[in-house]
């Protein structure tokens, strides 16, 4: 059958009667559709679709097709992180440094836990001088965190880390976990350090492991999921907490109160201004503990 000429039977390229011009990758083939974000042509090849018309695929592999970069807007969490190819990396160096810690105690002297671990003002009599927090020894707020001396005590806060932090890792993202793990120990630390005797040694990530489980209550709640597991495991927690001997039961309230408010404003904080109330929540709750921190500081050297 002849055709005739300039018909949509017959094949145009990008120099046609028609006037279509070539796709941006295959310039022989004409093409009436254009990229919604360069506009350049694309042929079906090379087109993909979007929200609204198609895009190239330099554009799709740039960007997202809403005019910001693909990083900014990447799936994120319900806490507004981003989703992490491994969700569990914090939780695993958080565990290899309480881990690492314990070996390091166990090879050196007992020297060495003196130095590391939590107590107010006491006078140590290898050094014949003052210690402690009131000292202005800071850091053993922090380091009383990762320390441990028995091996039932860190096999029960490593299981307790392993089991709570990758679902609170993936939740939050990488830097909020973080800030969850930390906010939480420093104010068990500090809450023991107001409340206990001046000369009562503790230490233990007892403080941040409750904060991590007060974290996933409300993060349960926030979710409409089952509750009971959770409720459950923590009330056995608080009854070994306050029956139990030997346990400082100041650090795990301190650490499940601070858990549970960082991660309420974690998840509770509105779309648009996530970043603002995520800062302000960390910040507040620093402040808290500074505060608390300062106030007996006072009431040992005053």
């Amino acid at each position: 059958m002849d055709q005739v000429p300039g018909s949509p039977q017959e094949p145009q390229n990008a120099d046609g009667e028609r006037g279509l011009p070539g796709c941006y990758r295959h310039p022989d083939r004409a093409t009436g559709i254009h990229c919604t974000r360069c506009e350049r042509p694309i042929c079906p090849e090379c087109m993909v679709s979007a929200s609204v018309g198609f895009q190239c695929q330099d554009c799709v592999r740039d960007g997202s097709g809403t005019g910001h970069s693909a990083h900014a807007t990447a799936p994120r969490t319900i806490a507004g992180g981003t989703i992490a190819a491994d969700p569990r990396l914090i939780t695993k160096i958080l565990l290899g440094l309480n881990v690492a810690l314990f070996i390091a105690v166990s090879a050196a002297d007992a020297g060495l836990v003196g130095r590391l671990d939590l107590i107010g003002l006491a006078f140590d009599p290898d050094q014949y001088q003052l210690v402690g927090v009131a000292e202005g020894q800071w850091y053993r707020l922090v380091t009383a965190m990762f320390l441990h001396q028995q091996i039932a005590h860190i096999a029960f806060n490593m299981l307790s880390l392993w089991w709570l932090g990758p679902p609170l890792e993936a939740a939050l993202g990488r830097v909020r976990f973080v800030a969850l793990y930390m906010i939480a120990g420093l104010g068990g630390s500090a809450l023991s350090y107001l409340l206990a005797a001046q000369n009562q040694p503790s230490l233990g990530a007892s403080g941040a492991i409750f904060g991590l489980l007060g974290a996933t209550a409300v993060l349960l709640r926030r979710l409409n999921h089952d509750m009971k597991p959770v409720l459950i495991l923590l009330a056995l927690n608080l009854v070994f907490t306050f029956l139990w001997p030997n346990i400082a039961w100041q650090a795990h309230v301190g650490g499940l109160v601070m858990g549970a408010a960082v991660a309420y404003g974690m998840v509770h904080a509105p779309r648009d201004r996530r970043t603002l109330v995520h800062t302000l929540t960390c910040v507040v709750a620093l402040l808290a503990i500074v505060a608390v921190v300062w106030v007996r500081t006072l009431q040992l050297v005053g």
